[in-house]
């Protein structure tokens, strides 16, 4: 009778590790939301803003929050953020997570954290992700994107590109080259979030729906982006 007690209680504490391992990863991409909503707002309140015109087109956001460059010689790109849809209805789709990795070589040196923004004009682009890796600069065109109200400070003043970039370091925009860094769906934090395994396009479908507050946060966020 001892010996089936004490199989129980290890029993009971296992199940309640797990259930604290489990919860405080899920905290971690919660607080991966919340840091990916606040960059959203920040960028939109910059004196030098992302311009109003592009906004109101745009299908689809990533956001990488404090994305790290860095290089001597040889320089990488790496990073954890969220992707959104704009769905056909005009409300946005629950957050799929992502990673970004890239290389370039030339000359630089040091290390810098960066707050990267990717506006898509068309959801067909982004959607491309959730079958498999995605390539900046070859699967799609990529370009730095205009600043301050009206967009024709950019030398792609027609908006043609398909993805606008903006990059954000030391509460500044910051150039940063992207050609050739690689897109991917992190399916391992979409289940931890999520509770379950599930892809980018059940998440963007609406078929993953959460109501964390980390969510409803950044819903209301991209919501006033249009505002």
């Amino acid at each position: 009778m001892k010996f089936l007690k004490n199989v129980a209680t290890l029993l009971l504490l296992f199940a309640f590790c797990i259930t604290c391992l489990s919860a405080n990863s899920q905290s971690k991409e919660a607080e991966k939301i919340d840091a990916s909503a606040k960059v959203l707002k920040d960028f939109v309140d910059m004196k030098e803003k992302i311009p109003q015109k592009l906004l109101d087109v745009t299908q689809g956001i990533i956001v990488i929050p404090k994305l790290i460059n860095a290089g001597l010689g040889i320089g990488g790109k790496r990073g954890k953020g969220i992707a959104v849809i704009k769905r056909a209805d005009g409300t946005w789709s629950d957050p799929a997570f992502i990673t970004l990795t890239g290389g370039s070589i030339g000359f630089q040196a040091g290390i810098q954290s960066i707050d990267l923004v990717l506006v898509f004009k068309d959801r067909g682009t982004l959607e491309k992700i959730g079958k498999g890796s995605f390539t900046l600069g070859g699967d799609a065109s990529v370009t730095a994107g205009p600043v301050g109200r009206n967009s024709s400070a950019s030398t792609d003043y027609k908006m043609e590109a398909e993805i606008y970039s903006y990059s954000r370091s030391k509460g500044l925009f910051a150039g940063i080259s992207l050609s050739g860094a690689a897109l991917a769906v992190d399916s391992k934090s979409d289940a931890t979030f999520y509770g379950h395994p599930t892809d980018a396009a059940t998440i963007f479908s609406g078929s993953a729906i959460s109501t964390s507050s980390s969510v409803t946060n950044l819903k209301k966020t991209l919501q006033n982006l249009h505002q």
